[in-house]
């Protein structure tokens, strides 16, 4: 089965915890992994950039000069791309860039994303409620005594204020809810730090 060191406030292990097996110990698929992290960055982006047509802009009803005879170029409006002022040609226009991954192909990936830092070593768990009070300072002593390698992730139950606000502001760490867990965040880190009341609710999203 495999397990992870379960840390007291000191940042030394006071025991081993059984993890699920189908969770954390499931094959590594470095496709599925890309697959999500590659539709997690797109989701991301916002898609919102855009540019006026030449039927977009204001203006230019009518040709600007006649037919013939002015010894110039016929011209049919002054808002065409190649007029100051005129319209874009083929301009960019708002667009999603979403791109669709199977739940069970996403789900595959977090198990394997979980399971890659249990196989390396960098998965440990910690007791939420051992944070009475957001302090910096104790999160700071805490990862200098454990001392896992950055960049970090923290994930902890919405109402764990203490422990999230305690680590939030160190470099390099990033805390989470179980339910905003992304692939690209496990696969980020170097390191993963999840309380005791947030394993539960983590096992779940992944099986």
């Amino acid at each position: 089965m495999p397990s992870a060191p379960v840390l007291d406030l000191s940042g030394k292990k006071a025991k081993d915890l059984e993890l699920e097996h189908a969770v954390f110990a499931a094959e590594v698929k470095p496709h599925l992994l890309h697959e999500t992290v590659r539709a997690e960055l797109a989701a991301a982006r916002a898609g919102t950039r855009g540019a006026k047509s030449r039927g977009m802009v204001a203006g230019g009803r009518s040709k600007p000069w006649r037919q013939k005879g002015t010894g110039r170029a016929r011209q049919g409006t002054i808002r065409a791309p190649h007029f100051a002022g005129g319209g874009v040609a083929f301009p960019p226009t708002m667009r999603s860039f979403e791109l669709k991954v199977n739940r069970k192909a996403r789900r595959a990936a977090l198990r394997g994303a979980l399971s890659h830092h249990v196989a390396s070593g960098s998965l440990a768990i910690i007791d939420g409620t051992t944070f009475e009070e957001p302090k910096t300072r104790i999160a700071e002593g805490f990862l200098a005594a454990w001392g896992p390698p950055v960049p970090l992730v923290l994930i902890a139950q919405p109402d764990e204020v203490a422990i999230a606000k305690s680590f939030r502001n160190l470099p390099r760490v990033l805390t989470l809810e179980p339910s905003g867990i992304e692939v690209g965040a496990l696969v980020w880190a170097r390191s993963l730090l999840v309380t005791e009341a947030a394993l539960p609710r983590v096992q779940e999203l992944a099986r």
